[in-house]
């Protein structure tokens, strides 16, 4: 008798097991999807000297390249209107220093057409490297968007 009242009492335990199984899939999904969230790369630059003006913003320093090779600049007067390689350097100079005299880091991105020269690029990353940049990102663009 008494071993027929264990029997058909309830079990009170928890199965953990499924949970374990689930916890794992989600592992591997995290592990599989993390490396493909970073786009881009990025390039460290040497130090270089530069000299200060006032910072109207403090969002990242934007060079593009378009597939003309002209350079734009994302803090300049007009981000509309081409500027000259020399105007460009001291822009970012200036405002990389404002940026180190405030005790903030200004990330500096290079975005390049994909039509235009690969030399362009590398002389906007020159550019960049005499203006004083620590680091450079290269942006791209994600291909699953188009």
């Amino acid at each position: 008798m008494r071993n027929r009242a264990r029997r058909n009492r309830p079990m009170a335990e928890i199965n953990v097991v499924p949970y374990i199984d689930v916890m794992l899939v989600l592992l591997v999904i995290f592990m599989i999807t993390a490396p493909l969230l970073s786009q881009g790369v990025t390039v460290d630059l040497p130090h270089a000297a530069a000299q200060p003006l006032s910072a109207k913003e403090q969002g990242p320093i934007i060079v593009s390249v378009d597939s003309k090779g002209n350079y734009y600049l994302n803090v300049s007067n007009d981000p509309h209107r081409a500027i000259a390689p020399l105007l460009l350097a001291n822009r970012v100079a200036a405002e990389l220093q404002v940026a180190k005299n405030a005790g903030h880091k200004r990330e500096v991105l290079v975005k390049g057409d994909r039509n235009v020269n690969y030399g362009k690029v590398v002389q906007a990353m020159v550019l960049l490297q005499h203006a004083g940049a620590p680091s450079v990102g290269l942006m791209t663009e994600d291909s699953k968007q188009k």
